[in-house]
């Protein structure tokens, strides 16, 4: 549960009111301050006091400015529209902490003051307040979507419902029980709270279970909420204007126009911005694999649910094809089961050990070398490990790391997990007995995050990549990677990158005008920011 504006809203009012009939009683006390100047101090003050124990946060600060407004406009006698004090609240926000802009909560809760004050202000007459509140909802449901979509790439649809419930019961039950609860030595107006409160989560639990309580939809391109919310706005004007419905055009390119996929032949590898740790998305025409999926940093939270399923949702990626998990470190399968709970997977393949839990429709495979499929024309090999390593009780988790080499008609992609000298001479030795040079690829993904213990002189000759890539946590304590790990690579021309300082980096493998290229891009370079020149 959220501290919600109309909850400061509404102790404020109460405090206002109580100071109202209070101070009109006593004797003299009027004459001194005048009774509205004296209840709109005290409500502001209430505000404030109740906004510093919620936590201050934007949505709570916005409330608290906007009655500051309002108690400075009572006191001055001036008279100001509700567009006024929704701009000097935003400009008091911005100039105290000019970071909340970054804030989705900063746009969602200045956007749907904006949104309700458009909708229902400026009317002729007041409606009911049966019909007040199933406005309200519309507003906030159909004006709030297009903000939802671009920032969390999915919308509630049961929100209606679960607010027209939880919100009176919240505000005008649960609420003022516990704040009477918390000031009055007696129990019941907590324990009835508890009570209130306990069945109303019940009633959100299983709202939230329906299969169709939430819309979940790839991320729309940014030109597309302009449409949206003109969309919007057109929707949201009074009844009496024509063709309002016609505003249900403005969403069709949020929705509709998806995020373009490789042809066949071409393929496109993401290398997620984990920390210390890794994940690679590699998608062709029609088939997404998965390659690792990061570390877990706590009980509540790992990069599989916080970084993996958001970007393979905002891709519109519904089902993965396939999913490697390399070995048993936490910084590669920490996230894996996050992934595998929120993502149908058809086949799983790793190192790790049998007693790992995958879901019993998903195949589960030892990856080894020799295992090869096809899709989409781009071809996938598994070079590490030999099904003889899995004997070898002294051979370390890092090196039973699946190594695997796509290649694709525009260039090749080399994934090697944490594997170290051991595994990387059994490649080079193997590369060096075989026809075809089976290590040499345009892309490395560099093995163990450019540990000192890994990149000997003779793997990186034999890869010889055009592009090196680094998956590092920013100053991470093992201080990967390593200064003489990089120089053999520059040593032979490579350019290199670091997720650290380039953030999520993007091969795209195609073709243009009949010629092959790989073209490399970074979530930095195409996102910039003042504090990305430097560490």
């Amino acid at each position: 549960m959220s501290i919600s504006g109309l909850h400061i809203t509404m102790l404020s009012g109460l405090m206002f009111v109580a100071v109202n009939f209070a101070w009109r009683r006593i004797p003299g006390l009027g004459n001194k301050v005048p009774t509205r100047k004296a209840a709109t101090f005290a409500a502001v003050l209430t505000a404030l006091i109740y906004a510093l124990i919620a936590g201050f946060s934007v949505p709570t600060q916005r409330t608290l400015y906007m009655l500051m407004v309002f108690g400075v406009a009572l006191w001055s006698g001036r008279r100001f529209v509700i567009a006024q004090v929704l701009a000097m609240a935003l400009l008091i926000v911005v100039l105290i902490d000019p970071w909340a802009v970054i804030s989705a909560g900063f746009w969602l809760s200045f956007g749907a003051v904006a949104l309700l004050s458009f909708a229902m202000g400026a009317r002729v007459a007041p409606p009911h307040w049966l019909k007040v509140a199933i406005q309200t909802q519309w507003a906030v449901t159909i004006g709030m979507l297009p903000l939802l979509l671009i920032m969390f790439h999915q919308a509630s649809i049961i929100s209606p419902v679960a607010n027209a419930v939880a919100i009176p019961l919240i505000s005008f039950f649960v609420t003022p029980l516990a704040l009477l609860g918390s000031f009055l030595p007696i129990d019941w107006p907590l324990h009835l709270a508890y009570y209130l409160l306990e069945h109303c989560v019940v009633f959100l639990n299983w709202l939230n279970k329906l299969p169709v309580s939430v819309w979940q939809q790839h991320a729309p391109a940014l030109w597309t909420l302009a449409p949206a919310i003109i969309g919007v706005f057109w929707m949201l004007l009074p009844r009496g204007v024509p063709l309002r419905w016609l505003g249900v055009f403005g969403f069709l390119p949020m929705m509709l126009i998806s995020p373009i996929r490789p042809l066949s032949g071409e393929m496109k590898a993401t290398i997620l911005d984990v920390g210390q740790g890794l994940s690679v998305v590699v998608q062709t025409s029609k088939h997404t694999l998965l390659y690792d999926a990061g570390a877990k940093f706590n009980a509540q939270s790992d990069a599989g649910s916080r970084v993996v399923v958001p970007f393979l949702q905002g891709e519109g990626v519904k089902m993965l094809d396939g999913f490697i998990v390399t070995h048993d470190d936490n910084d590669h399968s920490g996230g894996m089961d996050s992934v595998l709970a929120l993502m149908p997977v058809d086949w799983f393949a790793s190192s790790m050990p049998e007693a790992v839990i995958i879901p019993t429709d998903t195949e589960r495979m030892k990856c080894y070398a020799g295992q090869s499929w096809h899709w989409d024309g781009v071809d996938f090999e598994m070079l590490y490990p030999n099904l003889s390593d899995y004997e070898n009780t002294e051979i370390k988790d890092n090196d039973r790391s699946c190594v695997l080499k796509i290649t694709s008609e525009s260039g090749s992609l080399l994934l090697t997990g944490d594997i170290e000298r051991h595994a990387e001479t059994s490649l080079v030795l193997e590369n060096s007995s075989s026809e075809a040079a089976i290590l040499k690829s345009d892309v490395l993904v560099v093995p163990h995050h450019g540990s000192k213990t890994s990149s000997t002189t003779d793997f990186v000759e034999a890869v010889a990549p055009r592009v090196a890539i680094f998956t590092v946590g920013y100053l991470n304590r093992f201080k990967h990677p390593r200064p003489e790990v990089t120089d053999r690579y520059k040593s032979i021309g490579s350019s290199l990158y670091q997720s650290d300082y380039h953030g999520a980096i993007e091969l795209s493998f195609s073709k243009h005008r009949d010629l092959s290229q790989i073209v490399v891009t970074n979530w930095r370079a195409q996102r910039k920011r003042y504090w990305h020149d430097k560490f």
